[in-house]
């Protein structure tokens, strides 16, 4: 299927179709939430990251495969915004589709498999930054856009405690959505982790498949290129030179300024 024949799969046209697609649903799911205040600030990082890659479209755009991960992990966080992610029914969903009520009536767990997505679907977009921008290879095209999720997790589950701690009372409960696990942060940590390891895992089986260097690539990434150590070393090496540079420099200085002073 060529996009000659399908226009709505050209790398502009996509994105635009699904940036109007999430509006349409997120406009749909901002229609009476269960908590207004809440909606507001769950969505305020996906405002901003709308905006970013908005700004950012011309300069940057992402493959048609990163825009469909991130669509579909912005339609997840909607609905979790919409209920509030500790009352998502998705029990009552999973019965009118199937008849049956086996998920039980414990802890909702909406927020857990929202996390994992983080991790499951934003591990390629960040890759595809570090692939385009910093042009790393091998291993490190798979570790860092790895550890990069990892880290944003952890910046995330920060950013709750600090929402919660600023405006406190019923919305800082919604917020943080904790439901009374006090391992809550570290269990969803866990599974963006893991999500973003299965991503990279997944990616690495496809190039490994299909990229003719793929071995020499990966063994070239874990090779030494400079031998010669850096910390306090390089920090005299940059000394001197600096040092070096400014005895050069005088010299010519001081014959400008005798020059300049001739009739």
């Amino acid at each position: 299927m060529s996009t000659s024949t399908r226009p709505w799969l050209s790398h502009q046209r996509y994105p635009q179709l699904l940036f109007w697609l999430l509006l349409a649903f997120g406009g749909a799911l901002a229609i009476s939430p269960h908590d207004r205040a809440d909606w507001l600030l769950e969505n305020s990082l996906l405002f901003a990251a709308l905006a970013v890659l908005v700004a950012t479209r011309k300069r940057f755009p992402f493959s048609r495969v990163s825009y469909t991960l991130l669509f579909l992990f912005f339609c997840l966080h909607s609905v979790g915004a919409h209920y509030t992610y500790s009352l998502v029914p998705y029990p009552e969903w999973w019965t009118w589709l199937t008849g049956r009520s086996d998920l039980g009536s414990g802890r909702n767990h909406y927020d857990r498999l929202v996390h994992f997505a983080f991790g499951l679907l934003l591990a390629y977009p960040i890759r595809e930054v570090f692939l385009r921008v910093a042009e790393v290879r091998g291993f490190w095209g798979y570790s860092l856009p790895l550890v990069v999720t990892m880290a944003l997790s952890v910046v995330y589950e920060l950013i709750e405690w600090g929402a919660a701690e600023l405006f406190g009372g019923d919305l800082g409960v919604a917020y943080l959505g904790t439901q009374g696990d006090p391992w809550d942060a570290q269990k969803d940590m866990a599974l963006a982790s893991l999500g973003a390891c299965l991503a990279m895992l997944v990616t690495a089986a496809l190039n490994a498949r299909y990229q003719r260097d793929f071995a020499r690539e990966w063994a070239d990434s874990l090779r030494v290129k400079q031998h010669r150590p850096l910390g306090e070393d390089e920090l005299r090496r940059l000394m001197r030179d600096e040092d070096q540079e400014s005895r050069e420099t005088s010299p010519a200085r001081q014959t400008g300024s005798r020059d300049e002073g001739l009739p």
